[in-house]
């Protein structure tokens, strides 16, 4: 054996007791850590003969990358749609590590954790009030939910026209129709050979909406005479949480032939919310839909699931299979993820998610909904209220997004979230508004308190009442 990895094995409780307390460390000052840095660090191309050993290793991190690193999963951060990582789901995804399962197949001698998954998918579409009658699994993020779902849906669609583009390519126009869409779903078109600029943009709803406007849509189904398409619609817009009406889109697959996927990347833990769960009215009669567990579910990075449903397993296992590997068995006698999945190497990305279903259930991951909507409006109302910023739209959701209330021009906004964001205290991103250039926080984070809220909306002030430079 190497004789570094010799002695790390020696001192592995050693090493894990420096990593425990040091994660500690970082997560009990997780608030007073920066949130946006700005320094540069110099990379290596020097990869020595002799490796450091891991603790060696761990210093050398210390003092190059970890005081730069940023408190992403801190209750500040408020750009992306960035959640945490609840003490439950860091547990699980220590474990994740630890026990480094491929997760496969439940038929798989060798690797059980798929039970894992298949239970932790039936806890999901509980607490997400989805029937049973949806077959989930654990990708990335919501760019490879995507596009597991219209991978299947893009069968669906060469399949009704006699084609099987799983395996001789897409050889003929798809249809698709879309309002506003996230671009992690025209990525997915991208790499799925149909093209990110195939899409037949369906009008919006009137007045300060990003839904799509259900009369133009059955123009547009109408004007295909009876060729299928695949509707991508939208379970909470990226700028202002806007939700399309499924119910009434729903009413339309009488009498038109098309695949509804619904992109409800954070959004669909509106259904969490009472308050809320009118939102997503009818999403359980979807042929696919996305979320992402890393966002709102408050569990580590890379974690998303997609829901397809059972029906069209046979055109999921076309989409997926290995059908060149015999070692791995026959996709269509039994059931084994890597054939429903882009991957056939996935770590157990499901046990995080488990532990912190399991350790909070419905009424802590309520809680932590209910909490960041409630915080957003707060907010909202300081944007509403404000002499120095305006809502570009409602708040919806748990999304907030506004802009200064005189602009100059258009450098304005860039330079006050620059100037807010530089404060180190918090982080939010930019964005465009119909035309208008503006601000986007987004709440997701299950350690965020009024007290955060009090935090920023004083930095705004602050920022706003500085003399102005000549």
């Amino acid at each position: 054996m190497n004789r570094q990895l010799e002695n790390d094995l020696l001192q592995l409780d050693l090493l894990l007791d420096k990593v425990k307390e040091q994660g500690l460390d970082y997560l009990k000052n997780i608030s007073k850590r920066q949130t946006s840095n700005n320094s540069a660090v110099e990379t290596s191309n020097y990869l020595p003969d002799k490796g450091l050993g891991t603790i060696d290793t761990l210093k050398h991190f210390n003092e190059k990358f970890e005081p730069i690193i940023v408190a992403s999963s801190g209750p500040r951060y408020w750009g992306y749609v960035t959640g945490g990582s609840t003490p439950a789901s860091i547990v699980g995804d220590w474990l994740t590590s630890i026990y480094d399962q491929n997760s496969q197949g439940i038929h798989a001698q060798g690797d059980i954790s798929a039970n894992v998954e298949i239970e932790t998918i039936q806890l999901l579409l509980d607490l997400f009030e989805l029937p049973e009658d949806f077959l989930g699994g654990f990708v990335t993020g919501a760019t490879m939910s995507n596009f597991t779902c219209l991978a299947v849906a893009r069968q669906w669609y060469g399949k009704i026209i006699g084609k099987d583009f799983a395996k001789d390519g897409v050889t003929e126009k798809v249809n698709i129709l879309t309002a506003t869409p996230h671009s992690s779903a025209l990525k997915a078109l991208s790499l799925l050979g149909i093209g990110s600029n195939n899409i037949d943009k369906v009008k919006i709803m009137a007045g300060n909406r990003e839904a799509i406007d259900v009369a133009d849509l059955e123009e547009k189904l109408k004007s295909l005479n009876g060729t299928p398409c695949i509707l991508i619609a939208s379970g909470g817009t990226v700028n202002t949480v806007d939700f399309d009406d499924f119910s009434a889109i729903l009413k339309l697959k009488g009498k038109y032939n098309f695949w509804l996927h619904i992109d409800a990347a954070f959004g669909g833990f509106a259904v969490c919310s009472d308050h809320h769960k009118h939102l997503l009215k009818g999403w359980e009669d979807a042929d696919s839909i996305t979320i992402d567990c890393h966002k709102w579910l408050n569990v580590p990075y890379e974690n998303a699931v997609f829901f397809v449903k059972e029906k069209h397993n046979l055109l999921q296992i076309e989409s997926f299979q290995n059908s060149n590997a015999p070692y791995l068995g026959d996709p269509f006698e039994h059931f084994d993820y890597l054939n429903f999945l882009p991957e056939n190497s996935r770590r157990l990305k499901a046990l995080p998610v488990w532990f912190s279903l399991m350790a909070y259930g419905k009424e802590g991951h309520k809680d932590i909904v209910e909490n960041c909507i409630n915080l957003a409006n707060h907010f909202g109302q300081f944007i509403e209220t404000s002499n120095h910023f305006k809502l570009l739209a409602p708040v919806r959701l748990n999304t907030v997004c506004f802009t200064l209330l005189h602009q100059e021009d258009e450098k304005a906004v860039s330079t006050f979230l620059k100037q807010l964001n530089d404060t180190g205290k918090v982080f939010l991103t930019p964005t465009v508004y119909k035309g208008q250039k503006g601000i986007r926080a987004a709440l997701v984070n299950w350690r965020t308190t009024m007290h955060d809220i009090e935090i920023v909306t004083g930095l705004m002030n602050e920022i706003c009442t500085l003399p102005k430079k000549v």
